[in-house]
């Protein structure tokens, strides 16, 4: 069995395990402790991959296996990971694992909901680790399915319609993925060869341009819903907002990657002729994203939606990035993906904590919060610093590497759309500072509000891991750069041969 597995089986032993237990401590304790050891094997395979650079190993990716599931078709159960799915393995890791401790007081079906949420988070994991398309595709839908479930039983407000509305736009965004892997399916013979799944196979191939034409943009779109693509974004606040907090941690902090990650690699690599032609289009969407998402966020009062429309436009951010079909901005899109999954995790752990004190979301309902909780206060200050991309913190390296290479570009188009979105970071700083002066300084705006306790120890716990992985980014990205450069590689040489 391949190391690789592990983070697919571990998940699985957890939730196994999990049924064995009665008591709602001791599933709470299980959760935490398969997700501990998911921490520290993906410690292991960042050193591991470290290690096997460093040695020499140039190969497109690492620590490959390949059983076939069914010969017939060419499928197979293939993985492999490279710098970048790395990155995301480690990101997805230190989110379960803050996530698991801020849903430390769920009382209702507790065994159900971590097995719900684990269960999320192993397709996710295998997501990231697949490197053929069907297999890809079979723990996309383990990683969005869940979601349903999570949203509709243990969300608030309008927690139906909400969980209702996500699936039905995910999934039409499935059906569109779905339709494209079966078009590069279809078109990966070489020379009358078999078909195959396998995308370091099809990325061999020469896909007819007529072929790309019709199925890039369908995958790319299919994608582009789940990380929140304009105008197929509006499933987003609404599932944020009635979402539980270690779900939200979740959804925006690892689940929106999903629509990133398939885009570059799925999409963009292994259709390049289209990718080329039809970027303007879709930096034109992008570019609506980042900025409507940000003065989104600025008209909003619940705190939730708030984040939520945020997470909209640094999502937005992403996508722009890779369009610039330029290897500098491209790596800012995955540091981008991996800060904002961080920072936004952390926003919305606080604001279920902050939530769970006042009995509301409502900025305006709140005042001097800093007196009475400290400790979450100070947090949400550097969630928001971060946000808003503060130098020493993991927003300020990702925003400044995607604009720098954006700008790159010598044309009108590419440095006026570069321009507008560079304007959203003013807008970020607006209502970030806002909400943090209305919602933390002054005087309280409810007496009750001044008996509220701070952290307990496990919200410290979450809290505190998410803050580290944050600074750590911030003051010392090189390592994590350079990492995910070394990946963009081959992808940008296969673009390149045909802007």
């Amino acid at each position: 069995m391949s190391f690789l597995s592990l983070f697919v089986l571990i998940p699985i032993l957890t939730c196994a395990a999990i049924m064995l237990v009665r008591s709602k401590s001791n599933v709470r304790w299980v959760a935490a402790s398969g997700m501990v050891i998911q921490l520290i094997l993906a410690a292991v395979l960042v050193v591991l991959y470290l290690l096997e650079r460093k040695a020499g190993n140039d190969a497109p990716m690492l620590f490959m296996y390949d059983v076939t599931w069914f010969k017939s078709l060419g499928i197979h159960y293939a993985i492999g990971v490279d710098g970048i799915s790395v990155a995301m393995i480690a990101l997805t890791a230190i989110v379960i694992f803050a996530g698991i401790f801020a849903s430390w007081q769920v009382d209702y079906l507790t065994k159900e909901f971590f097995i719900s949420l684990i269960i999320l988070s192993s397709g996710v994991f295998g997501f990231f680790i697949s490197i053929d398309l069907f297999t890809m595709f079979l723990f996309y839908e383990v990683a969005v399915i869940p979601m349903y479930l999570l949203i509709g039983i243990w969300g608030t407000g309008p927690k139906e319609y909400s969980a209702m509305k996500l699936t039905l736009m995910l999934m039409a965004g499935s059906a569109f993925i779905l339709v494209g892997i079966l078009g590069l399916y279809f078109n990966s013979s070489i020379d009358g060869g078999p078909l195959t799944f396998n995308i370091l196979e099809i990325a061999k191939v020469n896909i007819p341009i007529e072929a790309q034409r019709f199925f890039f943009p369908l995958t790319f779109v299919g994608f582009g819903v789940l990380g929140a693509l304009f105008p197929f974004h509006t499933w987003s606040p609404d599932g944020h907002a009635s979402a539980p907090t270690a779900v939200s941690m979740l959804h925006a902090g690892v689940l929106m990657k999903l629509g990133g990650y398939g885009c570059f690699r799925v999409a963009m690599f292994l259709m390049p002729e289209a990718t080329n032609e039809m970027a303007w289009f879709f930096i034109i969407l992008t570019s609506i994203s980042v900025i409507y998402g940000a003065f989104g966020a600025i008209m909003q009062k619940d705190l939730k939606y708030i984040n939520a429309y945020s997470s909209v436009s640094h999502c937005g951010l992403v996508l722009f990035a890779l369009l610039m079909i330029n290897q500098t901005a491209m790596n800012g899109a995955i540091l981008q993906m991996i800060s904002h999954g961080l920072m936004t995790a952390l926003f919305f752990a606080l604001i279920g904590m902050i939530y769970s004190r006042t009995h509301t979301r409502m900025v305006n309902e709140m005042g001097g919060l800093m007196k009475a909780i400290p400790f979450l206060s100070v947090s949400y200050v550097i969630a928001g610093l971060a946000s808003l991309g503060l130098p020493g913190l993991s927003g300020f390296v990702a925003e400044m590497t995607i604009f720098v290479g954006a700008f790159q570009h010598s044309d009108t188009f590419h440095r006026v759309v570069t321009i507008v979105a560079c304007a959203s970071i003013v807008v970020t700083a607006v209502y970030i500072l806002r909400v943090v002066g209305a919602m933390l300084m002054g005087p309280f705006k409810n007496e009750e509000h001044e008996n509220i306790k701070d952290s307990s120890w496990f919200e410290r716990i979450s809290v505190v891991s998410l803050i580290i992985a944050i600074v750590a980014m911030g003051v010392a990205p090189l390592w994590l750069s350079d990492m995910t450069w070394e990946s963009l590689t081959p992808i940008i040489d296969k673009l390149d041969v045909f802007s």
